[in-house]
């Protein structure tokens, strides 16, 4: 299988970004290595084993640390299992499997089986609500309730807007390497400036090979089965999955909705305002 990683130096200039995100959360953790039937699937686990089990799951073109960082107090609640999500810049392996099927949602209930938990909270962040929703549709016996964030699979941004606003600034930057498409790119999507953001996405936009494809939205039939509680944050200002075109669908075709949210003045990636307010929703 021919390699994401565009060079071997970018694969490791990607991952060293990684290693030092992880090393300044200054957090006690375990990895945990899983063989699943899609590739090898690669899992940070903080908190107490007594605690009850949660697992978060990052967006796209992102990693565990990101997302241990994002909600860094849910550990002190849960057992904490931040998964790296296949086919992204992070340490799990680079199957790339198709968003159109239940792949998502087989790999992930793999996943639950194998680390031997019930009772699972679930908690996803822009493409990590696309896999925690396919998960949701493959097999919910085991999962709790969830929490989503700006999640995918629910609407999509006007087409146009995403191109201008969002597509062409990143291949500008994949063509001249200059800094500040990046930062236009940023902008446009980040409620708040992010120099971590900045370092790893710009190594990623030109050594990582990013999927493309078109995001699916789910069926209204599928999500009208789903029984698991759903608690939804949209984000007002969201270019790519508009918060309040989100709410009002999920409202309409999830019976499960357990509560929605409108975040009035955040683009997709929350602030640590924002952040701190969802981290609480989930801990009481």
């Amino acid at each position: 299988m021919q390699s994401l990683y565009k060079t071997e130096q970018g694969k490791v200039d990607i991952l060293n970004l990684y290693d030092d995100k992880l090393k300044d959360l200054n957090i006690k953790y375990d990895y945990r290595c899983l063989n699943t039937s899609f590739g090898k699937t690669n899992i940070i686990v903080t908190g107490n084993s007594s605690n009850p089990p949660l697992i978060i799951v990052h967006g796209s073109n992102g990693c565990a640390p990101i997302a241990l960082e994002t909600y860094p107090n849910l550990n002190k609640s849960f057992r904490v299992y931040a998964i790296d999500v296949l086919s992204q810049p992070n340490k799990s392996a680079e199957t790339r499997l198709s968003m159109k099927d239940e792949s998502y949602g087989k790999w992930i209930n793999e996943i639950i089986n194998k680390l031997n938990i019930k009772n699972v909270t679930m908690v996803g962040f822009s493409f990590g609500g696309l896999v925690i929703l396919k998960t949701l549709e493959f097999d919910e016996s085991k999962i709790k309730e969830v929490f989503l964030s700006s999640p995918a699979y629910i609407v999509n941004g006007n087409p146009l807007k995403t191109l201008f606003k969002v597509f062409i600034p990143m291949k500008r930057y994949m063509k001249t390497k200059k800094r500040k498409y990046v930062e236009k790119f940023l902008s446009e999507v980040f409620t708040e400036r992010d120099e971590f953001a900045i370092k790893y996405l710009s190594k990623v936009f030109l050594e990582f090979n990013m999927d493309f494809t078109p995001l699916p939205v789910i069926d209204s039939k599928d999500a009208r089965i789903i029984e698991t509680p759903i608690t939804i944050f949209g984000a007002k200002n969201d270019i790519l999955f508009p918060g309040k075109k989100m709410i009002k669908r999920a409202s309409k075709i999830f019976p499960s909705l357990k509560k929605s949210k409108l975040l009035e003045n955040s683009r997709h990636v929350q602030n640590k305002v924002h952040n701190e307010m969802i981290e609480k929703e989930m801990m009481q």
